[in-house]
């Protein structure tokens, strides 16, 4: 059956921003360190020994990107001796304050909440996904939620992880939560379609295709066409680690912007790394790991993306970022989340990069 995407036309719109707007933003945030982010001092390689790196979720193709960095050697040539990744799921915040994480991919509003109620000292210093793959799932015959109006008087599943950002889905739509029964679940959309709930929190890279090879009708209200356009898949970090190994940190985004501009290449090939290599113990199942590898560079690429190079987060993004966070009574100023700089001197010294469907 036919995958049900989520319409383009709005995330594009939602990212757009004016390229000279972008480049002084940029500029005014790029101060730090120069030179290349592989080498080091005399122009001899870098060597960053072991990297732990923290992921979101289970090594499936979400993270076909740093599978392919690991396998075409690019972590290597930024002069990791390894990058460990450790699979979730997790926010990742606690991995990085407790320093058993170096960097940890998750989402701008797990990592704000954290911010603004415990005054962590983290930064988001890029992002994957330009748009957030969150949506709420539900059957087309029987949830069908469609608008945020329909989530009144249903039952949803939410994960624990996701519960501050239903709350956010709720706060931007002007929804009182005790108009919605919350079920507590887990990542297994089975509850959904054995009827337990009306609703599922979910992506529609995973989740929403899963149901669909079922045979399944599904309906997707998107979190990032209903009032929440925030970036997913953030590059989060400590602010000890950018002043102390901002090099490092430049050298890792090198690695990344390469293998993520092969996932965008060829996104079969990410797949079969995730089922046959990095993921091979989990049993992923091949279609699925194709639909999802396929639908989740939509969310990577856009038009600021397309001029500006990848995990790029304009002053825009940023701005309705900390609007969601204010939602729900998280008051953050953009400067306390987020730190373009290190991605702003990486494309200054490898300009090369930022044409990476070249």
């Amino acid at each position: 059956m036919a995958l049900r995407s989520p319409a383009r036309s709005g995330r594009t719109a939602a990212v757009l921003l004016a390229a000279g707007s972008l480049a002084l933003t940029l500029a005014a945030c790029s101060g730090g360190d120069g030179g290349a982010a592989s080498a080091g001092e005399g122009g001899e390689s870098a060597d960053y020994g072991d990297l732990n790196l923290q992921l979101s979720w289970i090594k499936n193709e979400e993270f076909a990107g740093e599978f392919f960095a690991d396998s075409k050697g690019y972590f290597d040539e930024a002069g990791f001796s390894e990058v460990v990744m450790t699979a979730g799921p997790s926010t990742g915040t606690a991995e990085l304050l407790s320093g058993s994480a170096d960097i940890a991919l998750s989402d701008s509003i797990a990592v704000g909440t954290v911010v603004a109620n415990e005054d962590a000292p983290l930064k988001i210093i890029g992002a994957t996904f330009q748009a957030n793959p969150f949506t709420i799932l539900s059957l087309a015959d029987k949830g069908n939620i469609a608008t945020p109006d329909d989530l009144v008087g249903k039952r949803i599943g939410v994960q624990a992880s996701n519960t501050s950002l239903f709350e956010a889905l709720l706060a931007a739509n002007d929804i009182d939560p005790s108009e919605v029964t919350v079920v507590p679940v887990d990542y297994d959309p089975s509850v959904l379609v054995n009827g337990d709930v009306d609703g599922f929190v979910a992506y529609i890279t995973n989740e929403v295709i899963t149901v669909d090879l079922q045979g399944l009708e599904t309906t997707t209200l998107n979190f990032a066409e209903n009032g929440l356009p925030f970036v997913a898949e953030t590059i989060t970090v400590t602010g000890q680690t950018i002043a102390e190994d901002r090099e490092m940190l430049k050298a890792f985004l090198v690695a990344e912007i390469k293998g993520w501009a092969d996932q965008l290449a060829d996104p079969e090939e990410g797949a079969r790394l995730a089922v046959e290599e990095y993921g091979k113990d989990l049993d992923l199942d091949m279609e699925k790991a194709i639909l999802g590898s396929e639908e989740q560079n939509e969310l990577v690429v856009s038009a600021d993306t397309e001029e500006h190079g990848l995990f790029i987060i304009t002053e825009e993004l940023q701005e309705r970022t900390i609007a969601t966070l204010q939602a729900v009574g998280l008051n953050l100023e953009t400067a306390e989340l987020f730190d373009l700089s290190l991605l702003a001197e990486v494309y200054e010294e490898n300009p090369d990069l930022i044409d990476y469907a070249g």
